[in-house]
């Protein structure tokens, strides 16, 4: 190879490589200095629960001594219901399907919970925590440790703990079994919107729930005391590893604490407390962006908010936005009139309360998706590209002629 082809050859691998670097050290939803334009929802969507909640957009009904929705709302998709009478107040896409993050654990809970006895005993083994996605949260169980089932609920609700839910999930005849369950519960429940793949809410391609459903998931688990109880936990001690006595045998198991990662129960990390808060669930992942259902109680009335994936660059935007919905439900609550219906349940063939039952719509994937919580598409393309130029250059390098053995062309 001459010295010229060598020195051309270097400078596009060179380049490349300052180029993929460049990219893999952006930001997942940025490459270059353009971002990316935020998704607009379904033109149509889901009639479950009434026709005005299958329409994009804001749907509230404003009059005379309702009070005004607060701004910013970013959030892709949300809804303020009343968890009692089953009324919605207010929403903005609520069946736009996107991906759920760990608020599909509900539907888990909803599963599996009234199943398992609390007070069973269970020791760990590998193939319990066998499949869990990669950078899977996790409360932090050991294989050879035994943990009752209270204790895995707490890691559950508590840590978002996918390490508990896969246990859980064993002791319930499999992952493949929980799936199908979750699936048939959420059909019990009227929620057509959600797709499930995993049990734990890990990004995987096809996963997506609502807003609306997630509500449904978070009204029917709050009708369980046990569930109720989980989901309104603040803080408790989860159980650890064995202390070794001064004999060299197995000596006192310790314990550590454990925060509920919903903020707006735990109080921590700036996020004040909200006020009558009960539960219920928070999660995060690549695809799906912040995402929560929370549910509280003022007087004598309890309401549901959930808020999905909030486009606003403000820290801990979900749990400001989530507290404002809430607020704006109590002001508005017996004020304003509803533009929709929770009771949706089936009682037979569809589920009731629908507009239009047979309108479903396909599953609609986020612009954002990456799949299963790998890299994001941006820095995918960018690779892409990188490789096309590099792939051009040599091509170019290989169709130049070659030098005859007397150095002459």
């Amino acid at each position: 190879m001459s010295t010229r082809r060598r020195a051309l050859r270097g400078a596009a691998l060179a380049a490349a490589g300052a180029v993929a670097l460049s990219a893999a050290a952006l930001p997942a939803h940025a490459v270059g200095s353009a971002s990316p334009a935020v998704p607009k929802p379904p033109a149509k969507m889901s009639a479950v629960g009434g026709a005005r909640l299958a329409k994009p957009g804001v749907q509230v009904n404003a009059a005379a001594g309702v009070p005004k929705l607060p701004k910013p709302l970013s959030g892709r998709s949300w809804m303020v219901s009343d968890a009692d009478s089953g009324q919605v107040l207010a929403a903005a896409n609520p069946h736009w399907n996107l991906p759920p993050a760990s608020t599909l654990k509900m539907l888990f809970a909803d599963t599996v919970l009234p199943k398992l006895d609390k007070s069973r005993t269970v020791t760990v083994t590998n193939a319990d925590l066998a499949g869990m996605g990669d950078g899977s949260s996790a409360v932090g169980i050991q294989p050879g440790l035994s943990y009752t089932v209270h204790d895995l609920w707490n890691g559950v609700f508590l840590r978002s703990g996918n390490d508990a839910v896969h246990v859980l999930a064993h002791l319930n005849g499999g992952v493949g079994a929980t799936v199908q369950q979750m699936q048939a519960k959420a059909h019990t429940l009227g929620a057509d919107d959600t797709h499930v793949k995993s049990p734990d809410g890990y990004d995987t391609p096809g996963q997506v729930s609502s807003a609306f459903d997630l509500t449904l998931f978070a009204r029917q688990g709050l009708k369980n005391a046990d569930f109720r109880s989980y989901c309104g936990t603040a803080q408790t001690q989860f159980p650890g590893a064995y202390k070794k006595g001064k004999d060299g045998k197995k000596g006192k198991r310790d314990s550590f604490a454990i925060q509920n990662t919903n903020r707006l129960l735990s109080g921590i990390d700036g996020v004040q407390h909200y006020p009558g808060i009960i539960g219920v669930k928070n999660g995060y992942t690549t695809n799906a962006g912040n995402t929560v259902t929370v549910a509280a109680q003022r007087g004598g009335h309890t309401l549901l908010v959930t808020v999905m994936n909030p486009n606003y660059p403000h820290l801990d935007e979900v749990y400001r936005e989530a507290r404002a919905l809430l607020d704006w439900g109590f002001a508005a609550d017996g004020k304003v009139s509803p533009v929709g219906t929770l009771n949706v349940a089936r009682t037979g063939g569809s589920a009731a309360g629908s507009g239009n039952s047979g309108d479903v719509p396909k599953q609609q994937a986020s612009a954002d998706s990456s799949g299963g919580g790998g890299a994001t598409m941006p820095i995918i393309f960018a690779a892409l590209g990188v490789l096309v130029v590099v792939g051009g250059v040599l091509v170019v390098l290989r169709r130049r002629p070659r030098a005859s053995r007397h150095g002459k062309l």
